[in-house]
């Protein structure tokens, strides 16, 4: 047969190779199999014998509640997964060693220590500490117990750690204050040794929360009201005394939250050692209170809303009246003046003053001063003022006083500014006088500074004149006057002898306050003064000769009243 047709017929394309040829080809082809497996056998004989993780177990040993166990796990396994595998649970506070991530290996011996807590709660006394307060009111030696200390009682609970049985530690983890202590308050007297004065009248002070009395002689000193709380001390805001001298009225702080309710108004039977304050009643009194110099046992008061953002309260501008009984009875309150926005800046509030005789009440308010009108119950203003613009939580009620013949007004005004300044941000303030008779407003003083609180002596007999002498407070920096020292200053009615007495040159300025003057007829001849406080001290300035005399040296006196 035809080799090239048996090709053909078989399908079978492309070059034509002998048919000897392809039986060498496939001779050689089944060679170099053979020869491939032998190799890869050789191969694979000189190679590691290769194990599978989980083929082989290694045994560990497990210590846990006083007992050990035993138990197998694959190779690479981890001390968690060993415990898992030996059914051992792990607390929250139990400690492993090793740790739960380490790996196992042959024969490793694992421990569990248990951990556990307990709480216990125990009850402890809190000592009460003793606080000493020195005092001038009280001679040298004496003291005074203002408040008896109280133990306080606290709860505490304690954490004890437990290790396999064994505690370890005992700490506490919460303490709960079931009463708080109360510390015991001490006066001790330190009454410096001052030359006592003759004084005229009653002087009241009020020192570190509680008010005193001087009376004939400044060393004569009366305990009125004892802070018996100290979280509720006399606050300051009121401390008036009667025009008959029998009567102190005065604020103290609330024992609720400021927000709820600032102050309380009392009054005092200061002629009855046994008497008890009285409470009025009266809550939230900033700017106002006082008596009615012409009706006796009657009050008048201003009110304010407490709130808790600056200042703390939002100011009612109004003003009532009520009368009280020695027994503590009170009165209907009648309604003088309703609540209303007080103008520009009202909401800081409403200031009043009385006439020397008794027959008018001057308001001033951060835009104006003028009369209450007791009859048509409503405000007559006389003149109105250029605010100060603050730019801060306060603002400026003008200061304000009478003089001594009921018909004069001295004021603080707001003073152009210089240059280009906003009216309301000028920094200059001047000392007024208002004749209610004539209407005509005449500059005593330019660049006074705005807390210059006018103060005027009593009239005086001047040849065939009836006279009357100005204290004011001058600013050491007159285009600073909201941060400045002040100087007190005296002078004639008129503005004329105008002479600085107080404090010396050089030293540190009076804090804005209103100068009070001696009650006795001021002739300027030795034994009229001024009284002021400097530096938390009560001092003495002769009004004829200016010198000053300092009463206390315990730096505690906030305000003072005489009559």
């Amino acid at each position: 047969m035809n080799t090239a047709l048996l090709f053909k017929q078989r399908g079978i394309h492309g070059s034509l190779i002998p048919l000897n040829d392809q039986r060498q080809a496939r001779t050689v082809t089944t060679w170099l199999l053979c020869g491939y497996l032998a190799l890869s056998l050789l191969l694979s004989s000189c190679l590691a014998p290769q194990i599978s993780q989980g083929n082989v177990n290694v045994q560990v040993n497990i210590r846990a509640d006083d007992q050990t166990y035993s138990t197998q796990v694959p190779t690479g396994s981890t001390v968690a997964e060993a415990l898992q595998t030996a059914g051992v649970s792990i607390g929250s506070l139990d400690k492993v060693q090793p740790p739960l991530y380490a790996l196992v290996s042959q024969g490793l011996s694992i421990e569990i220590i248990r951990g556990r807590e307990e709480f216990e709660t125990e009850q402890e006394i809190i000592p009460y500490e003793r606080q000493i307060v020195r005092n001038e009111s009280l001679p040298q030696g004496e003291t005074l117990i203002l408040q008896p200390g109280k133990n306080g009682l606290r709860e505490i609970t304690y954490r004890k750690y437990f290790e396999n049985g064994v505690l370890i530690n005992r700490a506490p983890s919460r303490i709960t204050i079931l009463e708080p202590a109360l510390p015991e308050i001490i006066m001790i007297g330190a009454r410096a040794p001052f030359a006592p004065l003759p004084i005229a009248g009653k002087l009241v002070y009020l020192a570190a929360g509680s008010a005193w009395m001087m009376e004939g002689s400044t060393s004569n000193r009366i305990p009125l009201v004892i802070v018996d709380d100290p979280a509720t001390p006399l606050d300051g805001r009121i401390f008036r005394l009667s025009p008959d001298r029998r009567w102190l009225l005065y604020t103290r702080k609330s024992a609720k939250p400021a927000e709820q309710e600032i102050n309380t108004l009392w009054v005092l039977d200061i002629t009855d050692p046994k008497a008890k304050p009285i409470n009025l009643r009266t809550p939230n009194i900033i700017h106002f209170a006082d008596f009615d110099p012409l009706a006796s046992l009657t009050l008048l008061y201003s009110t304010v809303e407490p709130r808790a953002a600056a200042p703390g309260w939002q100011a009612n501008n109004d003003l009532y009246r009520m009368k009280f009984a020695p027994n503590g009875n009170l009165g209907v309150r009648e309604k003088i003046i309703e609540a209303n926005t007080g103008g520009v800046y009202g909401w800081w509030g409403t200031a009043y003053v009385w006439s020397p005789t008794g027959n008018l009440l001057a308001y001033s308010r951060p835009d104006s001063i003028g009369l209450v009108s007791f009859r048509e119950k409503r405000l007559l203003p006389l003149l109105e003022i250029t605010p100060l613009q603050t730019r801060s939580e306060w603002a400026l009620i003008p200061p304000l006083g009478w003089g001594a013949d009921g018909r004069t007004l001295f004021i603080v005004t707001h003073a152009p500014p210089p240059g280009l300044v906003n009216p309301e941000e000028s920094p200059n303030f001047d000392l007024n006088a208002l004749s209610l008779d004539s209407d005509t407003l005449v500059r005593i003083k330019t660049h006074s500074g705005m807390f210059a609180y006018p103060s005027a002596s009593r009239i005086a007999k001047q040849g065939t004149e009836m006279a009357y002498y100005i204290a004011y407070l001058q600013a050491l920096l007159p285009q600073q006057s909201d941060i400045s020292g002040y100087q007190l200053v005296l002078m004639d009615r008129d503005g004329s002898n105008r002479r600085i007495v107080f404090p010396s040159p050089g030293a540190p300025g009076l804090q804005p306050q209103t100068p009070v003057w001696s009650p006795s007829a001021p002739s300027f001849v030795e034994g009229d003064f001024v009284a002021i406080v400097y530096e938390g001290n009560l001092w003495m300035i002769d009004a004829a000769t200016g010198q000053a005399t300092q009463v206390t040296n315990d730096g505690l006196i906030q305000t003072i009243d005489w009559k």
